[in-house]
């Protein structure tokens, strides 16, 4: 298939940058690199931030709206966007708009989104050609959450989260919660008292019940907040941290049971309800785009 580039004058399009949860996240083993070897379900949620882009003729690439404390060249949208130019060598350049909503640290996967968004887009907008293995190589000299965003799909992971094989989960709604600290995930992947060697289990062999995340425990000895907000949660449904926290989700069969709960809040967590999807909002959206008649 052509990929048509987006000339410089067009109008930028916004594009999704979708949240994730862990279901379950075991620690397995221990890689001579000091590496985690993890087992985890990647869900894909239906929520996230945005991203919009506009090319340029030139090579400069500039982010229009960047994020407080956070310097351009530690951005990961920006190193994204020049590890992509370098590797293909693209003369073009583009302007980059963010629209953060996801909480930094929260365990949900914002940053890698917003990377894999960008390795995603600019691959199609830039005409560079490279396939999900190719940007999914790439995305993994970002962080080890980022190749997760650029296949898009819900998935069993293994390895340090970039064995990813597509599994179907029930169909469920979240209320994610974010109780307002910031976790450090080298911290609770340094700390001596965290769980090595949980056994292993099958892809088949997943079922959330039986499951939990390691690292669960570790975060709230370390921030009481995490472990008063599962606590709250628990009253009202199966509640577990995702990732390395802070964030905690709670499990429901439909929207408005979540928004039910999700009104008893206390007015200090910040919280967002999203419903589970086997295909993330950044794939379908490129799915169409390729559809498109005036594409062909």
């Amino acid at each position: 298939m052509d990929i048509a580039v987006m000339p410089a004058d067009s109008t930028p399009t916004w594009w999704p940058s979708p949240a994730k949860l862990n279901l379950f996240l075991h620690v397995t083993g221990r890689y001579d690199n000091g590496y985690h070897h993890l087992q985890s379900v990647f869900q894909m949620l239906d929520q996230g931030d945005r991203l919009a882009f506009e090319v340029t003729d030139d090579s400069s690439i500039t982010l229009a709206t960047p994020l407080p404390g956070v310097p351009a060249q530690d951005n990961l949208v920006i190193k994204a966007a020049r590890l992509l130019q370098r590797f293909t060598q693209c003369p073009q350049g583009c302007v980059i708009t963010l629209d953060k909503q996801l909480p930094m640290g929260g365990g949900i996967g914002g940053g890698s989104s917003n990377a894999a968004t960008t390795l995603v887009v600019l691959n199609y907008l830039w005409g560079c050609g490279l396939n999900d293995d190719a940007l999914a190589l790439l995305g993994l000299q970002l962080g080890a959450d980022v190749p997760v965003f650029i296949y898009g799909n819900t998935a069993f992971a293994e390895g340090v989260g970039e064995q990813l094989t597509p599994i179907t989960v029930a169909p469920a709604c979240y209320l994610v919660v974010n109780p307002g600290v910031h976790v450090s995930t080298p911290a609770v992947f340094s700390e001596p008292e965290l769980p090595r060697n949980t056994p292993k289990i099958g892809l088949s062999d997943y079922v959330f019940e039986k499951t939990h995340n390691d690292c669960q425990q570790i975060v709230c000895n370390r921030h009481p907040e995490v472990a008063k907000l599962l606590q709250w949660l628990v009253h009202y449904a199966p509640s577990r941290m995702t990732g390395t926290g802070a964030c905690v989700f709670a499990t429901f069969s439909n929207e408005d049971a979540a928004r039910k709960v999700q009104a008893k809040l206390p007015a200090n967590w910040s919280s967002f309800v999203a419903k589970g999807v086997a295909q993330s909002p950044l794939k379908r959206q490129l799915h169409d785009v390729y559809a498109a008649p005036d594409r062909h």
